[in-house]
């Protein structure tokens, strides 16, 4: 039996972790998200721009019997799919119709998997993404590409059984300071989008293995 000690960044002192509830435009669709990063926790407990301060929930996961799916063990491009099946990175007719051959061609079934484990598409993922999707970017790089994003791993709690093997850990919660933590958060975004400009613009992007020429193999 292995047990996860997960955390929760979130502007909410009360949470109560519900099977069913949460967007289905998250990055993994609906479900509850965690991070094992209590630094990264406390990043997006403020990444909102309202000035307020944010708190940090420690769960304790038994993953015994789980079923998890980790995006890290995958192709890149199976993760930029099941993205692409909750979130939109352009709103163009032509982004629209490539963006369902892509999910058709390496979107992964996840509905049979309590947690998915993967990247979090902050705000630096969407400047990949739109990139990517207009074909100014190798799918070569891709991957160092979000690498340099500095996304950070997340976990989703997607099913009943995965809810039923989430507690949160009393007397552990912690409050964010929005002044400390946005800034960490912002500088963060920052620089990854200069990092990844940098490699985008540079010699070992060759612009040839792009987003459309996929679905032509």
């Amino acid at each position: 039996m292995e047990k996860l000690i997960l955390y929760h960044g979130t502007p909410d002192k009360i949470v109560v972790p519900t099977f069913g509830l949460g967007d289905d435009k998250h990055d993994y669709g609906r479900g509850f998200y965690l991070t094992e990063s209590v630094e990264l926790a406390k990043e997006w407990a403020v990444c909102r721009p309202n000035e307020d301060n944010g708190w940090v929930h420690k769960y304790e996961l038994d993953t015994d019997g789980l079923k998890i799916l980790d995006f890290q063990e995958k192709n890149v491009l199976c993760w930029l799919a099941e993205l692409m099946k909750h979130r939109d990175a352009a709103d163009t007719k032509r982004y629209r119709m490539l963006a369902q051959k892509f999910i058709e061609k390496y979107g992964l079934d996840t509905s049979k998997y309590d947690v998915i484990k993967g990247w979090r598409a902050n705000a630096s993922y969407f400047y990949i993404a739109k990139e990517f999707v207009r074909d100014n970017i190798d799918v070569d790089i891709l991957e160092e590409l979000l690498l340099l994003g500095g996304l950070g791993i997340q976990y989703c709690i997607k099913s009943r059984l995965a809810y039923s093997k989430l507690h949160e850990v009393q007397g552990e919660l912690s409050v964010v300071k929005y002044d400390e933590f946005n800034e960490k958060y912002n500088s963060r975004d920052v620089a990854a989008r200069q990092k990844m400009r940098d490699l985008v613009n540079s010699d070992a992007n060759k612009v040839t293995n792009v987003f459309s020429a996929l679905f032509e193999r």
